[in-house]
C-alpha cells in the first residue's frame, strides 16, 4: 500500500501548531478522502492556557474591518513551548492568532513583525508557506504584537510516529525525503523576487551567530556548566569558517514545524518563521540535523522529543548530509563547524526555556526538565566537536 492511504479506522487530523488528534470510527473514504471542512483542532479546554484580552482584540479587529466570532470561542492550541497560538474564527472562517510568549524575550526571538513580513511575501514563491494576513503593532491592545495567519489543517509528526505509520520503514523514508526536499526548496528561493532581498544581514552571519549564542548561553547556563560552555565557545571561535552564499533561512526548521497531508505525507505548510533571515544555508540544514535523533544517541536527545528520526526507515545523519548535498549541490567539507554551532544553539534554546521555569516566569511542569536537557545537549555537542560522534 502507498504511504498516506494506510489510515484505516482512524483519520489523523492536526491543525497548525497543534498535536495529533485521533477520530475513531470514521474511515478516510467516509470523508471522501479529504480533511473535514470544519477543522478539528487539539486545543485546550475553555478557561485553560494563557488567556488574552479577547474584548480588546475584538474591538481592535473590528476597527480593521474584521469580525472576531464569539462562537466558537478562541481556544489556545495545546502544543508548543514558546509562542502562543490560538484557533480563532474571523468572519466565519478559521485563522491562527499568534503572539510571543509572556515575560522577557531573548534578543532577536519571537519577532512577530519579522515573521509577518516573511509570511506576507514568501507564499508568492512557496505554496507551502501560510500567509500572514494582518500584523497588530499596537502594544496597547494585549501588551505584545500579534498576527492573524492563514489556518492550514493537516498532520504534524512530533516525537513519535502516528500509530498507523509506526514501524513502517517506507513512511520514515518518505518523511526523510519530504523534509530534505522542502528545505532545499526554501534555500533555492529568489529572495529579491519576493521582496525579501534585504532580509537580515548575510555578511558576517556565522561570526555574529557564534557571538550571539555564546552570549545567550552565558546568561542561562546551569550552575557547574561554565567550563563546558567556555570550551564550546572557544572551539567555535577557533574553527569559524567563511560564510557560504546567502540563502533564505527558516532558522528553526524541523519536522514538527511542518504540516503534512495525511494521505501522502506531502507538505501542506511550514510554520514558525519568527527567526527567518538570510545567511549560510548550511547552518539552517545543521539546525534540522540537530533534531535528527538516532539510535545510540545520549538520553538528552531523546528527552527533547523533537522527532522520530530514530525509527525504522529514516536516513542516518550521514546519509541526510549526502542527500542534502545532492539536492542542493552545496559543498559540505566545512560542515562540522555548522553542526557544532547548530547543536550549541539547540542546547541554549532548551536552557532558555528551562530558565523561564527556574526564574518563575512559568510554573508549567513541562518546563521543569528543560534545563537538564539543554546541558545534556551541550555535553553531546562537545563529543561532536572532539570527533567522537556525528
Amino acid at each position: 500500500m502507498a504511504v498516506g492511504v494506510v489510515l484505516p479506522h482512524i483519520l489523523l487530523v492536526l491543525t497548525a501548531w497543534g498535536k495529533v488528534r485521533r477520530l475513531g470510527g470514521r474511515r478516510p473514504q467516509e470523508c471522501g478522502g479529504n480533511l473535514p471542512e470544519q477543522p478539528i483542532a487539539d486545543v485546550r479546554a475553555p478557561g485553560e492556557g494563557v488567556q488574552l484580552d479577547w474584548p480588546a482584540i475584538r474591538a481592535y479587529l473590528a476597527g480593521h474591518g474584521m469580525r472576531l466570532e464569539h462562537d466558537p470561542p478562541p481556544r489556545q492550541f495545546a502544543g508548543g513551548l514558546a509562542n502562543l497560538n490560538y484557533l480563532i474564527y474571523v468572519d466565519g472562517k478559521p485563522f491562527v492568532l499568534r503572539r510571543p510568549p509572556l515575560g522577557e524575550l531573548p534578543p532577536g526571538g519571537h519577532d512577530m513583525a519579522r515573521e509577518h513580513r516573511i509570511l506576507s511575501r514568501l507564499p508568492d514563491a512557496l505554496p507551502f508557506v501560510p500567509r500572514s494576513l494582518h500584523l497588530c503593532e499596537d502594544m496597547a491592545v494585549i501588551g505584545a504584537k500579534f498576527q492573524i495567519i492563514e489556518f492550514r489543517p493537516g498532520l504534524v509528526v512530533r516525537e513519535t510516529m502516528p500509530p498507523q505509520l509506526a514501524g513502517r520503514p517506507e513512511a520514515g523514508a518518505r518523511l526523510s525525503r519530504v523534509v530534505l526536499e522542502t528545505l532545499a526548496a526554501i534555500h533555492a528561493v529568489d529572495t529579491d523576487a519576493v521582496g525579501l532581498g534585504d532580509l537580515g544581514r548575510p555578511e558576517g552571519f556565522l561570526g555574529r551567530t557564534v557571538a550571539g549564542w555564546r552570549k545567550r548561553g552565558g546568561i542561562v547556563l546551569e550552575d557547574g556548566s561554565e567550563a563546558l560552555h567556555a570550551e564550546l565557545g572557544a572551539w567555535l571561535e577557533r574553527h569559524l569558517v567563511p560564510d557560504g552564499p546567502p540563502a533564505l533561512l527558516h532558522n528553526d526548521y524541523k519536522l514538527n514545524n511542518m504540516i503534512l497531508n495525511p494521505r501522502d505525507l506531502s507538505v501542506v505548510a511550514v510554520v514558525d518563521w519568527d527567526q527567518g533571515t538570510r545567511g549560510d544555508a548550511l547552518f539552517d540544514f545543521a539546525t534540522l540535523l540537530s533534531y535528527w535523533t538516532r539510535p545510540g544517541d545520549p538520553p538528552a536527545l531523546f528527552d527533547m522529543a523533537q522527532g522520530p528520526f530514530y525509527e525504522p526507515g529514516f536516513l542516518s545523519r550521514e546519509d541526510a548530509v549526502a542527500s542534502y548535498a545532492a539536492l542542493t549541490g552545496r559543498d559540505m567539507s566545512d560542515f562540522l563547524f555548522h553542526r557544532v554551532l547548530a547543536m550549541y544553539k539547540l542546547s541554549v534554546i532548551f536552557l532558555q526555556l528551562g530558565y523561564r521555569y527556574r526564574t518563575g516566569v512559568t510554573t508549567e511542569p513541562r518546563y521543569a526538565p528543560l534545563s537538564a536537557i539543554g546541558t545534556g545537549i551541550a555535553e553531546f555537542t562537545r563529543e561532536i566537536a572532539l570527533g567522537h560522534a556525528f
